[in-house]
């Protein structure tokens, strides 16, 4: 669908990128801006294979790395308002502080929320949806006996760049032979964690339940943690989100884009012809 989408737009770089230098301070400069209880550093780090990584108090970014505005916005909503928030907000808890911890089985649910994060405030582009499409593609290829040079060609003949389908492989066979057959599958998280945080949202609006949304904030979760803690929510005993996303705070403009999507995936474009769209469908 993303190659349907983006044939007509420009595929080429921007003109410009934003050296990682840059990046650190304008990032750090939002950072401070927002975590206005808590000290989260932004740092550069050479070894990094990842773009970035974020913890509670710090989040690096890979050296020698060129990044767009896309990448800020992302790497701001994503890293920042995501991952390091509801570490920081767990850490708060109480009664509770377990939750500021993670755990394989919460990492669906907190990669896809942070993914849906980007979507919802516009950070995400079309491209960065391919890629990451093709890496569930790729480490399917890799578990199937692709090598590290078969996966390599894949991402270059999906049109990525030498070094971006470079660093694509290795994030593929991270602690894995490179001979094939297998694979580090973490990234397959990325779209199944979207497609059940995106379902959870519209459920919520659906079923006036908006605060479970805000609750999902409140430490490092699973979806099914926030249903069955609701009462603990309720009473107090886990406490509310101290910070909460741009996004989420502006809940009617959520609300109203999920009631948008709600009605509008009612609608089968593969019904649709031109001249409906002409006629008022």
């Amino acid at each position: 669908m993303a190659d349907e989408l983006d044939r007509e737009l420009v595929t080429s770089r921007a003109d410009y990128c934003i050296p990682v230098e840059t990046l650190r301070n304008e990032l750090q400069e939002s950072i401070d801006a927002f975590f206005t209880h808590h000290q989260v550093t932004v740092e550069i780090d050479p070894n990094l294979i990842a773009k970035a990584a974020a913890g509670p108090t710090r989040i690096r970014l890979r050296s020698s790395t060129c990044f767009s505005e896309y990448d800020k916005n992302q790497l701001l909503e994503h890293e920042a308002f995501v991952h390091s928030l509801t570490a920081l907000n767990g850490r708060e808890q109480p009664n509770l502080k377990s939750l500021a911890l993670n755990s394989p089985r919460n990492t669906a649910t907190q990669e896809g929320l942070a993914t849906f994060a980007e979507l919802m405030s516009g950070s995400i582009d079309i491209e960065r949806m391919k890629r990451i499409s093709l890496r569930i593609v790729a480490i399917h290829k890799a578990l199937h006996g692709a090598d590290f040079i078969d996966v390599f060609r894949f991402f270059h003949h999906a049109g990525q760049t030498d070094a971006d389908s470079f660093t694509s492989a290795m994030r593929v066979f991270r602690g894995a032979p490179l001979s094939g057959g297998s694979a580090f599958t973490k990234d397959t998280v990325y779209l199944h964690g979207l497609l059940s945080v995106h379902t959870f949202f519209r459920w919520a609006l659906k079923n006036q339940k908006l605060k479970l949304c805000r609750s999902l904030f409140a430490g490092k979760m699973a979806l099914h943690d926030v249903l069955a803690m609701e009462p603990y929510f309720d009473s107090g005993y886990i406490a509310a989100p101290l910070y909460l996303p741009p996004w989420v705070q502006q809940a009617n403009g959520m609300a109203g884009a999920l009631a948008f999507s709600l009605f509008a995936n009612r609608i089968r474009l593969d019904h649709v012809e031109a001249e409906d769209l002409v006629l008022g469908l």
